[in-house]
């Protein structure tokens, strides 16, 4: 490995000062959520405060590592790194710990490592590198189903896992094939399929049908039609009719009665008063805890280490996926929009940087960079609010655990290294 004098100094310092500071008060957010009783020192390393000091030191030391590797490195060995990911989520269904239901953690001494985390940087390399393969056209199906299986098999073992949070994360880098030139008519069918989805578990698959066919039939009898387009038109009819169906039979036989409480909450379908109440207090107990937390913390918020809610505990488990409540309670509305204007700014600074790229394995990579950390972002802070249905899914820098940050920060620092390298022009 030989570092490159100069390679610190070609860094986009804009990213690094935004990655810093989600970093920075990330680690303020998880002491005040952690903090139990009188708090004394910092360095309490039994505390998860005190552990996330020692995770941020050893991401400092990530970054040193990956910014000492040549640039090629990541490109050469992008199949090795997934292969890798790949086999150490298969080693979970014969090693692996189980924590809350999912068996997603290798546990080596009182120390757990969540391999799904680092398994997204691994698929995004080894997508960069199957869409940037001259023998590849990613506009054409045989190669578009060859990248999605590429993101199908770590998705499946992670789902095998019963870590759903994490598998929907996988689904982002479609948005990849989307700038790399797949048709507009991928994405409008994926929008279909949602809106399919949503309106079926708000109403029933017979209400989403009916309309269905009503709608088709006011189209053929009022407006202009050709053969051809009756028959695509009738095609999708079907389609949708079945994927209704099936929608709603997976839900009543596949999911959970958890999962399909957590559904009817978020779609506010549930109208019994009394059965309301009772998954109130167990199912969206944590859910309704951190609305009442965000809440509380009005325009300016209480101060540091003030949340009288997250100082009550009222939050489990608050400095994990629901550290953004803490964020709410003690900073206010004005602390939480500057969070998100950090996040958005890394993210569209990423974006900038990826279409500044010369080759296409760094562009592929960067929008893959962009499209996990936004993902990850959207889902995390519209289930604490309760605008998305509840899914264990962390919040980037922000979330305790040396596994997330870690996998996160080299997720990032790849992509900085290969600007970098654009900017050097090695």
């Amino acid at each position: 490995m030989n570092l490159n004098r100069t390679t610190s100094f070609q860094l986009d310092w804009l990213a690094v000062i935004l990655f810093t500071a989600l970093v920075v008060f990330g680690y303020f957010n998880i002491l005040s959520a952690s903090a139990v009783g009188e708090f004394t020192s910092y360095f309490d390393f039994s505390k998860p405060y005190g552990k996330q000091l020692i995770f941020i030191l050893c991401s400092t030391v990530l970054i040193i590592l990956i910014l000492a590797v040549d640039a090629k490195f990541y490109e050469r060995f992008a199949s090795i790194i997934y292969l890798g990911a790949v086999v150490s989520l298969v080693g979970l269904f014969i090693a692996g710990k189980q924590i809350n239901g999912a068996t997603s953690w290798y546990d080596f001494g009182g120390m757990t490592l969540q391999p799904s985390e680092f398994a997204k940087f691994a698929t995004a390399l080894a997508l960069a590198k199957y869409i940037s393969d001259l023998q590849t056209n990613i506009r054409e199906l045989k190669d578009q189903i060859r990248a999605a299986v590429l993101i199908g098999i770590p998705a499946l073992l992670i789902l095998l896992q019963n870590d759903a949070g994490s598998t929907l994360v996988f689904l982002s880098l479609v948005f990849v094939f989307y700038r790399e030139g797949i048709p507009q008519y991928y994405i409008l069918f994926g929008v279909l399929i949602a809106i399919v989805g949503i309106a079926t578990l708000k109403f029933s698959a017979t209400m989403v049908c009916s309309v269905m066919a009503i709608l088709f039939l006011i189209y053929q009898l009022f407006f202009k039609r050709k053969k051809k387009t009756f028959k695509g038109t009738l095609i999708l009819l079907i389609f949708s009719i079945g994927l209704s169906y099936g929608i709603q039979w997976a839900y009543n036989n596949v999911l959970q009665n958890h999962q399909q409480d957590r559904i009817g909450l978020w779609l506010r379908s549930e109208k019994d008063p009394e059965k309301l109440q009772a998954m109130k207090r167990n199912i969206s107990y944590n859910l309704n805890e951190s609305e009442k937390a965000i809440r509380s913390g009005g325009v300016f918020g209480k101060g540091f280490m003030d949340g009288t809610r997250t100082k009550g505990k009222f939050v489990p488990e608050q400095h994990t996926d629901y550290i953004f409540s803490t964020v709410g309670e003690e900073w206010g509305f004005l602390g939480s929009s500057v969070v998100v204007i950090l996040f958005v700014l890394l993210i569209l600074r990423i974006l900038h940087l990826a279409e500044q790229q010369k080759s296409q394995f760094s562009r592929v990579y960067g929008y893959s960079v962009a499209s996990i950390l936004f993902v990850h972002f959207l889902i995390n802070i519209g289930m604490v609010m309760g605008l998305i249905p509840t899914i264990g899914i962390p919040l980037p820098f922000f979330s305790y655990g040396g596994s997330g940050l870690w996998a996160f920060t080299i997720l990032v620092f790849i992509f900085l290294k290969l600007d970098s390298n654009r900017l050097n022009e090695w």
